[in-house]
């Protein structure tokens, strides 16, 4: 039998790690613990461990501009081109240097300071005073603070990808008659690990200084270019939602379900012995709270999150005659990635997928032996299995269902990698799949047909699950069991045309369905229960609107596509309409019928 661990004791979220949303009052605020903020400042609790090493990539490329504070060595880049288009800006870093040291020195009136550095002074100085504030603290910010990290970092398949994106920007200066430089990344690469074994902080300035060159040159085109993918994706999204609108679907009204913003009771805490681990495995334990004949509900956060992220479904499910647990999946969860930001480990990716695997299907066999405890009043969780899981954990629950990546990921990745995906942040999760499995095709999977064995599946509910590279011809055909497969119009981790709509359009179950919230984001599944000390806040554009709200949309949907599986059809194509959010409902025909649309005559 699984241990239950005291009540009381209850890990914290991923915003001791990450930076998470809270609500204080009625505002999305996004809070992030000062000590790992400044390790990665900014970035929200995903559920992807790809954007670990967002922060350094643009503090390096942004940064490039200033890797300048510290003495020159004898060999070392003096001069940065700046490239825009046919133009070329030289700046010369020691010039920038003393800017940086004094920016509000006086220039004489030739325009010239004794150390040469009046020119780009003068031209500085006419940024407004918060725009030169914000550059001195870039062109001080360090690419890394901790030599443990930065190693594990450098040693990871995210780290290449970031050295190689990097490199393709701020390459070796070369002469005008000949085309693009070299990258840097060899260089960037041997540099940083030369300085980590001398130091334990290494700064953008340390770095450029560091490199055996005397001249970098820096493609701003490049830079821009990658800064307005996430303008253009949302404007693609805009343009997919505006076809959505037009699909004529009959609207539907609903209110809340009896739900509260905090939890009113405890789940249990539950140890269960499994052979695959030397530790139990966490698990989090929501009995049903009334009678209920139907499945019981297997719950997965996503990659680097906790089972508090989940809670507040698992609790309002069970609340409703629907047992829950919520796994932990320890080396993929909140304290792996803490763990990595130490330097104690390499940051986790996809090669936790076998082990999620093996975790599901250990529940599954102790449920099937009789080794968990009761449900709740019978006959709940007595019907089989519904999988649920958010981000990585949804792509663990559509492969613990059977699906398996179809041949040729190898071939999809390289041509997906040409650029770093910021505006599909899931295609460097999924890139890592074929160093895992392989190429591909049945048979090269970790396993995961074999997961409905134990317990019958009876469905499965991905929020802002992805597998477009995985799945680009079947999609979910091959699965025989309903999937509620949900997005978000903002989302730029998991996009849903090219992730969710993707790959249901060729869902062949009737009663499987895709929902799309308008004004959600990749955020909006999950719950972090409210913190003191919020540092910042983000606009709705970037994390969408008001969780709450969207949250109790998606408890409505979820309820009814569950109560679908004994009520057939019960939650049909629509716009929903909720406290002022929408969420469009669509079947398979009516999620080919957007797609057309959106990809035009």
């Amino acid at each position: 039998m699984p241990q239950e661990t005291d009540p009381a004791i209850r890990a914290g979220g991923c915003g001791e790690v990450w930076a998470s949303r809270t609500i204080h009052g009625r505002w999305p605020v996004w809070w992030v613990d000062l000590q790992a903020g400044e390790r990665l400042a900014g970035v929200a609790c995903l559920g992807l461990a790809p954007v670990v090493f967002l922060r350094s990539f643009v503090v390096l490329i942004l940064g490039g501009i200033a890797s300048l504070l510290a003495p020159l060595p004898a060999q070392a880049a003096e001069t940065l081109l700046l490239q825009l288009g046919g133009l070329e800006l030289p700046i010369d870093l020691v010039a920038l240097e003393v800017w940086t040291r004094q920016p509000n020195q006086s220039i004489r009136s030739s325009g010239e300071a004794e150390d040469g550095s009046g020119e780009l002074a003068l031209w500085l100085n006419l940024l407004q005073p918060q725009s030169r504030r914000d550059l001195i603290r870039l062109l001080h910010a360090p690419l890394l603070q901790n030599r443990s990290f930065g190693q594990q970092l450098l040693n990871s398949w995210t780290g290449e990808q970031m050295l190689k994106e990097a490199g393709g920007l701020l390459t070796v200066t070369v002469p005008a008659n000949k085309r693009r430089g070299p990258s840097t990344a060899p260089l960037l690469m041997a540099s940083l690990r030369q300085l980590l074994q001398r130091q334990n902080q290494v700064s953008t300035l340390e770095l450029l200084r560091a490199l055996p060159v005397a001249s970098v040159t820096l493609r701003i085109d490049g830079v821009l270019e990658l800064a307005s993918q996430w303008r253009s994706q949302l404007q693609r999204q805009s343009g997919a939602l505006a076809q959505l609108r037009q699909l004529g679907l009959p609207r539907r009204s609903s209110s809340p379900l009896s739900f509260s913003g905090s939890l009113s009771r405890q789940p249990k805490r539950l140890l269960l012995t499994v052979p695959h681990r030397a530790t139990p495995l966490p698990i989090e334990f929501w009995p049903a709270q009334q009678s209920r004949r139907g499945p019981w509900l297997l719950l997965m956060p996503g990659l680097g999150g906790s089972p508090d992220q989940l809670s507040w479904l698992a609790s309002a499910l069970a609340d409703r005659g629907w047992p829950a647990m919520v796994l932990e999946h320890p080396g993929s969860d909140q304290q792996a990635l803490q763990a990595s930001l130490l330097g104690d480990a390499p940051p986790p990716g996809a090669e936790a997928l076998p082990q999620r695997l093996a975790d599901l299907q250990a529940v599954l066999e102790a449920r099937r032996e009789g080794q968990l405890p009761s449900f709740g009043p019978s006959p709940a969780g007595e019907q089989g299995v519904v999988l649920l899981g958010h981000s990585l954990g949804g792509l663990t629950a559509l492969m613990a269902a059977g699906l398996v990546p179809e041949r040729g990921l190898g071939r999809r990745c390289e041509l997906a990698m040409v650029s770093l995906p910021l505006a599909n942040l899931s295609r460097l999760m999924q890139c890592q799949i074929p160093g895992i499995i392989g190429d591909g095709a049945a048979g090269e999977a970790p396993g995961p047909a074999q997961l409905s064995q134990p317990i019958p599946l009876q469905g499965v509910v991905a929020f802002n699950g992805f597998g477009s590279l995985l799945w680009p011809q079947r999609g979910l055909e091959d699965l025989n069991v309903p999937v509620l497969l949900v997005g978000g119009s903002l989302d730029l981790v998991t996009p849903p045309v090219q992730e969710q709509l993707a790959v249901f359009s060729r869902a062949s179950h009737p009663r499987s369905r895709l929902v799309l919230v308008e004004g959600a984001s990749h955020f909006s599944p999950v719950r972090i229960e409210s913190r003191d000390g919020a540092l910042f806040q983000l606009g709705e554009e970037l994390v969408g609107i008001e969780p709450l709200k969207v949250q109790a949309l998606l408890l409505n949907l979820t309820v009814e596509f569950l109560q679908g599986m004994e009520q057939h059809l019960l939650l049909s194509p629509q716009r929903r309409e909720q406290e002022g959010v929408s969420a469009y409902v669509l079947d398979g025909g009516q999620a080919r019928r957007w797609r057309l649309r959106i990809q035009g005559p």
